[in-house]
Protein backbone atom coordinates (compact mmCIF):
# COMPACT_ATOMS: atom_id res chain seq x y z
CA UNK A 1 0.00 0.00 0.00
CA UNK A 2 0.89 3.64 -0.42
CA UNK A 3 0.79 6.23 2.36
CA UNK A 4 -1.13 9.26 1.08
CA UNK A 5 -1.54 12.64 2.76
CA UNK A 6 -3.96 15.28 1.45
CA UNK A 7 -3.72 18.99 2.10
CA UNK A 8 -5.13 22.25 0.77
CA UNK A 9 -8.71 22.07 1.95
CA UNK A 10 -10.46 24.95 3.66
CA UNK A 11 -13.34 27.40 3.61
CA UNK A 12 -14.00 29.35 0.42
CA UNK A 13 -16.83 31.44 -0.95
CA UNK A 14 -18.87 30.25 -3.91
CA UNK A 15 -17.05 31.03 -7.13
CA UNK A 16 -13.65 30.71 -5.49
CA UNK A 17 -10.84 28.25 -6.04
CA UNK A 18 -8.78 25.76 -4.06
CA UNK A 19 -5.97 23.41 -4.97
CA UNK A 20 -5.75 20.11 -3.14
CA UNK A 21 -2.50 18.20 -2.94
CA UNK A 22 -1.92 14.52 -2.33
CA UNK A 23 1.63 13.60 -1.37
CA UNK A 24 2.82 10.02 -1.25
CA UNK A 25 5.41 8.46 1.00
CA UNK A 26 7.18 5.18 0.65
CA UNK A 27 6.45 4.49 -2.99
CA UNK A 28 6.51 6.31 -6.28
CA UNK A 29 3.09 7.29 -7.60
CA UNK A 30 4.30 7.25 -11.19
CA UNK A 31 2.99 3.73 -11.83
CA UNK A 32 -0.35 4.13 -10.06
CA UNK A 33 -3.69 5.17 -11.40
CA UNK A 34 -4.73 7.97 -9.04
CA UNK A 35 -8.12 9.31 -8.12
CA UNK A 36 -9.97 11.90 -6.08
CA UNK A 37 -13.26 11.14 -4.35
CA UNK A 38 -15.48 13.15 -2.04
CA UNK A 39 -17.96 12.37 0.67
CA UNK A 40 -20.59 14.72 2.02
CA UNK A 41 -22.25 14.06 5.42
CA UNK A 42 -24.69 11.18 5.23
CA UNK A 43 -23.78 10.34 1.64
CA UNK A 44 -21.64 7.78 -0.11
CA UNK A 45 -18.10 8.44 -1.26
CA UNK A 46 -18.36 9.64 -4.85
CA UNK A 47 -15.90 9.74 -7.70
CA UNK A 48 -14.55 13.18 -8.66
CA UNK A 49 -11.56 12.73 -10.96
CA UNK A 50 -8.86 10.27 -11.98
CA UNK A 51 -5.61 10.22 -13.92
CA UNK A 52 -4.13 7.20 -15.64
CA UNK A 53 -0.54 6.19 -14.89
CA UNK A 54 0.20 5.01 -18.42
CA UNK A 55 -0.80 8.00 -20.55
CA UNK A 56 -1.94 10.67 -18.06
CA UNK A 57 -5.44 10.51 -19.49
CA UNK A 58 -7.91 12.21 -17.18
CA UNK A 59 -11.47 11.37 -16.21
CA UNK A 60 -14.07 13.51 -14.46
CA UNK A 61 -17.48 13.24 -12.89
CA UNK A 62 -20.06 15.17 -14.89
CA UNK A 63 -20.68 17.46 -11.93
CA UNK A 64 -17.11 18.82 -11.99
CA UNK A 65 -16.22 18.77 -15.70
CA UNK A 66 -14.90 22.11 -16.85
CA UNK A 67 -14.31 23.29 -13.27
CA UNK A 68 -11.85 20.78 -11.75
CA UNK A 69 -8.52 19.62 -13.10
CA UNK A 70 -6.51 16.63 -11.89
CA UNK A 71 -2.78 16.53 -12.53
CA UNK A 72 0.31 14.72 -11.30
CA UNK A 73 3.91 15.71 -10.73
CA UNK A 74 5.92 12.52 -10.61
CA UNK A 75 9.09 14.37 -9.63
CA UNK A 76 7.34 15.59 -6.49
CA UNK A 77 5.42 12.34 -6.03
CA UNK A 78 2.25 14.41 -5.74
CA UNK A 79 -1.18 14.52 -7.34
CA UNK A 80 -3.24 17.71 -7.45
CA UNK A 81 -6.87 18.67 -7.80
CA UNK A 82 -7.40 22.25 -8.95
CA UNK A 83 -10.95 23.29 -8.15
CA UNK A 84 -12.37 26.44 -9.75
CA UNK A 85 -15.82 28.01 -9.75
CA UNK A 86 -16.65 26.20 -6.54
CA UNK A 87 -20.27 25.72 -5.56
CA UNK A 88 -21.85 25.03 -2.15
CA UNK A 89 -22.68 21.52 -3.38
CA UNK A 90 -18.95 20.83 -3.68
CA UNK A 91 -18.74 20.88 0.12
CA UNK A 92 -17.38 17.52 1.29
CA UNK A 93 -14.37 15.70 2.62
CA UNK A 94 -12.05 15.04 -0.31
CA UNK A 95 -9.99 11.87 -0.46
CA UNK A 96 -7.02 10.95 -2.59
CA UNK A 97 -6.62 7.31 -3.61
CA UNK A 98 -4.09 5.09 -5.33
CA UNK A 99 -5.45 2.45 -7.67
CA UNK A 100 -5.25 -1.29 -7.34
CA UNK A 101 -2.44 -2.80 -9.34
CA UNK A 102 -3.09 -3.72 -12.93
CA UNK A 103 -5.33 -2.14 -15.58
CA UNK A 104 -8.60 -0.57 -14.49
CA UNK A 105 -11.86 -0.69 -16.35
CA UNK A 106 -13.71 2.60 -16.56
CA UNK A 107 -16.21 1.27 -14.05
CA UNK A 108 -13.44 0.44 -11.58
CA UNK A 109 -11.72 3.75 -12.21
CA UNK A 110 -14.82 5.65 -11.11
CA UNK A 111 -15.60 3.42 -8.14
CA UNK A 112 -14.05 3.03 -4.70
CA UNK A 113 -13.47 -0.63 -5.61
CA UNK A 114 -10.72 0.41 -8.02
CA UNK A 115 -8.51 1.84 -5.30
CA UNK A 116 -6.45 0.18 -2.59
CA UNK A 117 -4.86 3.05 -0.65
CA UNK A 118 -6.61 6.12 0.72
CA UNK A 119 -5.57 9.32 2.41
CA UNK A 120 -7.18 10.65 5.57
CA UNK A 121 -9.20 13.27 3.72
CA UNK A 122 -9.29 17.05 3.70
CA UNK A 123 -12.40 19.16 4.34
CA UNK A 124 -13.62 21.55 1.66
CA UNK A 125 -16.41 23.92 2.62
CA UNK A 126 -17.96 26.30 0.10
CA UNK A 127 -20.17 29.03 1.49
CA UNK A 128 -22.96 30.65 -0.49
Amino acid sequence: QVLLVESGGGLVQAGGSLRLSCAAAGRSLSTYNMGWFRQAPGKERDFVAAVSWSDDRTYYADSVKGRFTISRDNAKNTVYLQMNSLKPEDTAVYYCAAGIRGPLSNIQRMSVTGYASWGQGTQVTVSS
